[in-house]
């Protein structure tokens, strides 16, 4: 079974920055793509950026420029860089594992952008 453990989420002013990890301790993760999610009170999830199994990436036009997905497929794990922040970016943001027609969460991280 899949299990994304998310890390790196907190309170920070506007502008500030913070990296959120997500790992996965199972081999399939090289075969996945992984994307980060947020939701927002009140509001659907929405996708903030995703990166395929090769390694391309893509963001929701909200934070290009801003953010920034990686990952290590040697430690099994993706990074979300997040500059700049924004008091509208104040959301639980969770991890995605997109692999062989099935999805997978982990538990969501809270960011606060406030001062």
């Amino acid at each position: 079974q899949v299990q994304l453990v998310e890390s790196g989420g907190g309170l920070v002013q506007p502008g500030g920055s913070l990296r959120l990890s997500c790992t996965d301790s199972r081999t399939i993760f090289s075969f996945a793509a992984m994307g980060w999610y947020r939701q927002a009170p009140g509001k659907q999830r929405e996708l903030v950026a995703r990166i395929t199994s090769g390694g391309t990436p893509n963001y929701v036009d909200s934070v290009k420029g801003r953010f920034t997905i990686s990952r290590e497929h040697a430690k099994n794990t993706v990074h979300l860089q997040m500059n700049s922040l924004k008091p509208e970016d104040t959301a639980v943001y969770y991890c995605n594992a997109h692999v062989f027609n099935s999805d997978y969460w982990g538990q969501g991280t809270q960011v606060t952008v406030s001062s």
